[in-house]
């Protein structure tokens, strides 16, 4: 699996495989515990984890209302892994103090993580690299 740009295959292979380890009690490596850690945050995907055969290929429709457990355990891995290495600097901080006043991790994430997509968004948008700084500008009017 490529670490930095894996396909939607591998990505999906490697949350069946985490989650499969998880049931048999494996050890998992340290990425592996950062991404149970975001499937046990989320029990509506526990029946999609635990039908690899079935949802392995599914296709997801946001325009139909759909989302896809799979891109968005990604996002929140990719936030975690940010966090967990202060990349942009300064996210860790504003993580710690938007959790000191919301208490709640899953409100915290996925208001960060809508700043995520929409950076994400700009740059493909006009097919530019990520702007780390407005993303941390995006992050930071989170706590304001």
């Amino acid at each position: 699996m490529s670490i930095f740009n894996p396909s939607r295959d591998e990505v999906r292979a490697f949350f069946f495989e985490v989650w499969r380890k998880h049931q048999q009690q494996s050890v998992l490596t340290p990425l592996e515990e950062l991404a149970l850690r975001v499937m046990l945050l989320h029990p509506e995907y526990h029946a999609t984890l635990d039908r690899p055969e079935q949802y392995a290929q599914q296709e997801y429709f946001p325009e139909q209302g759909e989302t896809n457990p799979f891109l968005h355990m990604s996002l929140h891995l990719s936030l975690l892994e940010q966090i967990s290495i202060n990349q942009p600097t300064g996210i860790t901080q504003v993580y710690q103090q938007l959790l000191l006043r919301y208490q709640d991790e899953m409100q915290v994430q996925h208001g960060m993580m809508e700043c995520l997509v929409e950076t994400i968004w700009q740059a493909q948008r006009y097919q530019q690299p990520l702007d780390s700084a407005a993303y941390l500008q995006r992050l930071q009017a989170l706590v304001q």
